[in-house]
């Protein structure tokens, strides 16, 4: 599925965007694949991200949104490498390098990473009856029942899918799972009692946890989330190991050239840095990159490194596609 939006920033008098010496680049609209389901995480998270980078690299900035696990990305590996076309991908980029052993590109030599552009924390909930006040009656009831609980997940490598996998190892114990397209249809069925237990970004179930409909048991951030106080972290109830984020970061093709990857990483930073971004994400529990995990080096050292984490977790559960 795609979706185009044109999105403008500012006018450039109050943006007094930069230049990059290549080829003056930009002189045109830059596209910004992203690289999931219209209206998902993914494409949310771009659009704001686009809306904010055009005012700094002085263009307008079409968002598309690709579903499909590699659609995405394999545009953006045979696209030109001239920054016109860029996308902005999450933690199933490096979920697919191990995940799907015949994709066409390798997620580490077909794409420049301009820099990491949000984290946001995973909480695990359940339907509002389940058995169990705290993550600890969580692993427990996981433990001793397994296959019969019903564990919700998006697509094989989605944060939902990795974050599903972690749990399982916690406890011990796996559990039946029930594939979604995409989380949002997961929660409706943990609202009406059909599914157990689901993994999802709090920038998805905030809303549904602050009233009630279903119960929070932790949240997999290093501290407790400003907008769940009441919600201990993973750690917090002896679940190291589950800890984790869902990311998100922009890339280049392979081979663009490093003046106009460095210009579009300096406008990356620029746009966390913008107030407005920065209370977009904060509505949605999501926090904007740091300068540091922004910028090129730790972006390509964090995705090699995100690759190593989770290629163990995948190849022990099985969990792969062809």
């Amino acid at each position: 599925m795609r979706r185009r939006t044109l999105l403008t920033g500012l006018p450039l008098t109050l943006a007094a965007p930069a230049v990059c010496a290549q080829d003056n680049f930009p002189s045109r609209t830059i596209t910004i694949i992203a690289a999931g389901a219209a209206g998902g995480p993914t494409d949310t998270v771009t659009r704001i991200v686009a809306d904010n980078l055009g005012r700094h690299v002085g263009q307008s900035v079409v968002v598309e949104a690709i579903g499909g696990a590699i659609v995405g990305p394999q545009r953006l590996a045979n696209a030109r490498p001239d920054g016109y076309t860029l996308m902005i991908n999450n933690i199933g980029m490096a979920a697919g390098a191990t995940l799907y052993r015949r994709a066409p590109y390798d997620p580490l030599t077909a794409f420049a990473p301009l820099g990491l552009v949000s984290d946001a924390a995973m909480t695990v909930i359940t339907r509002r009856d389940f058995p169990a006040e705290d993550l600890r009656g969580v692993m427990a009831v996981l433990a001793r029942e397994g296959d019969a609980i019903n564990f919700a997940t998006a697509s094989l490598g989605s944060a939902a899918n990795l974050c599903a996998l972690l749990v399982q190892a916690a406890a011990g114990r796996r559990a039946t799972i029930v594939v979604f397209r995409g989380t949002a249809p997961a929660i409706a069925e943990l609202m009406a009692g059909r599914i157990d237990i689901l993994c999802d970004q709090a920038t998805n179930t905030v809303p549904y946890i602050r009233d009630g409909r279903v119960l929070a048991h932790g949240v997999s951030s290093p501290a407790r989330l400003p907008g769940l106080p009441q919600v201990p972290t993973t750690a917090e109830a002896g679940f190291q190991p589950i800890a984790m984020s869902t990311w998100h970061g922009l890339y280049a093709p392979a081979g663009t050239p490093e003046p106009i990857q460095r210009f579009l990483s300096d406008a990356l930073r620029a746009a966390l840095r913008e107030e407005r971004l920065r209370q977009r994400f904060a509505e949605l529990a999501t926090d904007p990159a740091t300068e540091e995990r922004a910028s090129i080096a730790f972006h390509r050292r964090f995705l090699a490194e995100e690759i190593d984490r989770w290629r163990p977790v995948i190849l022990a559960n099985g969990a792969y596609a062809d």
